[in-house]
């Protein structure tokens, strides 16, 4: 089902889901599993499978070092077809414009299709961690909105190099990234909502924001989203903060504003484990809110990891 079918069949309940990370290849796909059993009874409608792109990893040659590009956790298609007839839970892969071009994403859907998988979340991606600005493979796509359309018109029949007449034709439900305190690499608010607005014109269905740990500029981003023409289902996306040197490493990473509240509250733990609990408790008390404001649903960047996203949503749901 529809990501925005499960948003309508829950006629303004909000609804809980979750994001996990495929594991590293060599890796048994066990762990995943150990770690997605705990959410079940949570009745998530939907988890999130992400995508990375590819790296380079540099390999002993004599004397010499050879640079080799790989993937480290790959098979994220088939990581979804698993947890979705293991769970019986709708799966939604991330597909990414960085390191796939044009056709390689075209395989990717009609993968989809196969396996019945109809919901995407459509990314740019980030910059590799070798380059200071993103740049496109050779033949893909340099923009998101880009990546949309491509499957927007797969949706209509219209593939790369033909156009095909079928009564069986995907009917992929499309996400993409919003961002409430703004895309680092955006000049402004305004501009990036301009930008997410192109990507709803090009046919996307809904939007998942990036974390973020006060409330206040959510419900400002989805004002000024409603005032823009954005009418589709917008989804708050909530990280626990986990460890003390997420202060420094998250808003580096992602360019956002930790509430001093918070940064406060983490600075007074002696340790890892009471930061934990920090996270849990704050995580708690935005969920909370966002449930009262009837957000569609609460959907929760693991990370790998089930324990905390387990105990923020007991108390919430």
């Amino acid at each position: 089902m529809k990501v925005t079918d499960h948003i309508k069949n829950a006629k303004g309940k909000t609804l809980f889901s979750f994001e996990v990370i495929p594991p590293v290849k060599g890796k048994s796909i066990q762990e995943l599993y150990d770690n997605i059993d705990p959410l079940m009874e949570f009745d998530p409608p939907f988890i999130d499978v992400t995508t990375s792109r590819e790296e380079y990893i540099y390999i002993e040659k004599g004397n010499l070092l050879e640079r080799k590009m790989t993937r480290m956790r790959p098979g994220t298609i088939g990581i979804c077809a698993s947890i979705s007839h293991k769970y019986n839970v709708d799966t939604v892969p991330h597909v990414l414009c960085g390191g796939f071009t044009k056709e390689e994403t075209e395989y990717l859907l009609v993968d989809c299709h196969y396996l019945g998988i109809e919901n995407v979340m459509a990314l740019r991606g980030d910059a590799m961690k070798d380059e200071k600005y993103f740049v496109p493979a050779k033949g893909g796509h340099c923009y998101a909105s880009e990546l949309v359309r491509q499957i927007a018109d797969l949706n209509q029949g219209h593939y790369l190099n033909q156009s095909i007449e079928s009564h069986n034709v995907a009917e992929i439900c499309i996400g993409v990234a919003g961002y409430p305190e703004k895309h680092l690499e955006a000049p402004s608010l305004q501009s990036d909502l301009k930008r997410l607005k192109e990507k709803i014109d090009a046919g996307a269905h809904y939007v998942v924001t990036q974390m973020f740990f006060d409330n206040e500029p959510f419900f400002k981003f989805v004002e000024a989203a409603r005032a823009l023409g954005i009418t589709v289902p917008i989804i708050p996306g909530i990280k626990p903060i986990a460890v003390k040197r997420h202060l420094q490493l998250l808003p580096q990473v992602f360019r956002i504003d930790l509430p001093q509240n918070l940064i406060d509250a983490v600075d007074a733990c002696k340790d890892n484990a009471a930061v934990r609990q920090v996270g849990i408790e704050w995580a708690i008390q935005q969920s909370k809110e966002l449930k009262a404001a009837g957000v569609p649903v609460l959907h929760y960047y693991s990370m790998g990891k089930s324990d905390n996203i387990k105990a923020i949503a007991e108390g919430v749901f």
